[in-house]
């Protein structure tokens, strides 16, 4: 006959605890190579990124031959309002202050669109459609959240921007064949719809039914209960779901770069001119250059950290404040 006595001996406790131990090991040693590449990869980064504005390059001019380009100046690179003020290879004027401002315009402008659309969404899917068409609008999300960026792109430049350059046509507006910050922000918001949808979905699901009734038993109406009682209740979840939103939105460069126009210079706050962000920056023309020209990429990609970073640490702010939330 079995018993608990009969099953703890000391034999079983030491390959019990030896189990554990190996468990335990496994764990730690995967969590010293998960951060160990990702401090890599950073180092990498900075070295390539830092290295622009520390040391001298090799360029080329066509009237005096092979000439040697100065260190990037970090002020000008940051402020300026033009990719590169020279000709490739000849010139270190870089700068990518319009594509830091493009880039914050393109995204506070699809998350203002986004958020409340993917918040009614999640809510429509977690508490008032019917399970099975829930069901399957939940499918629906999770399918579009897997979909690679380079599909979006493909619909960005193969729709989206035939539709916005019939749009601006309907004004008489000329559009560089519908590339534009409104392509850029309509495919943003396609992009994180099913993130924040998803997560915020989850959140709201999590609600216990115990205060929805409560609040019904109080003469609440269904509509008032879900906005502020459910709403407020799973708001945690649903910021969270906002921060991946825009962490995907700032770091997305395929997509942006096929709809955007990658504009050399200014800041664009005409929604149907083009306009240029730091991950298409990044991106364009990275196959056809070396030198400077290339690790200024790394350059650019610091800033696109930092800016992502400092982005995270506010919404976190905003978060706590707002929703009085501990993450402690």
């Amino acid at each position: 006959m079995f018993s608990v006595q009969s099953y703890i001996t000391p034999k079983n406790i030491k390959k019990k605890n030896r189990g554990d131990l190996i468990a335990r090991n496994i764990f730690r040693a995967t969590s010293i190579l998960s951060a160990s590449f990702v401090v890599i990869v950073i180092i990498i980064i900075a070295i390539r990124g830092l290295n622009p504005f520390l040391t001298s390059y090799e360029g080329f001019n066509n009237v005096t031959g092979i000439v040697y380009l100065e260190p990037v100046n970090p002020v000008t690179f940051l402020l300026n309002d033009q990719w590169l003020q020279g000709p490739v290879g000849a010139s270190s004027d870089y700068g990518i202050g319009f594509a830091i401002i493009n880039t914050i315009i393109a995204v506070i402008m699809s998350t203002f669109i986004t958020v409340p659309v993917a918040v009614l969404t999640a809510l429509l899917i977690a508490k008032v459609a019917p399970k099975r068409i829930a069901a399957f609008l939940r499918t629906v999300v999770e399918l579009l959240a897997s979909i690679p960026s380079i599909i979006y792109g493909v619909i960005g430049l193969g729709v989206i921007t035939n539709i916005v350059a019939w749009f601006a046509g309907l004004f008489g507006v000329q559009t560089a064949a519908g590339l534009s910050l409104m392509s850029t922000v309509i495919v943003l918001f396609m992009m994180t719809l099913p993130t924040i949808t998803a997560v915020a979905e989850t959140s709201i699901r999590s609600v216990k039914q115990d205060i929805i009734e409560g609040s019904l038993a109080l003469s609440a109406t269904p509509m008032q209960t879900y906005f502020k009682v459910v709403l407020t209740s799973a708001k945690s979840g649903i910021f969270a779901g906002i921060i991946l939103g825009v962490g995907r939105a700032l770091g997305e460069a395929t997509a942006v770069s096929m709809v955007s126009g990658n504009s050399f210079s200014g800041v664009t706050f005409n929604i149907l001119e083009t306009t240029s962000t730091l991950t298409s920056r990044m991106l364009l023309g990275i196959k056809e250059t070396s030198g400077i020209d290339y690790d200024i990429r790394f350059s650019v990609g610091l800033v696109l950290m930092v800016v992502i970073l400092v982005t995270n640490v506010l919404l976190k702010a905003v978060m706590k404040k707002v929703g009085n939330l501990d993450e402690s």
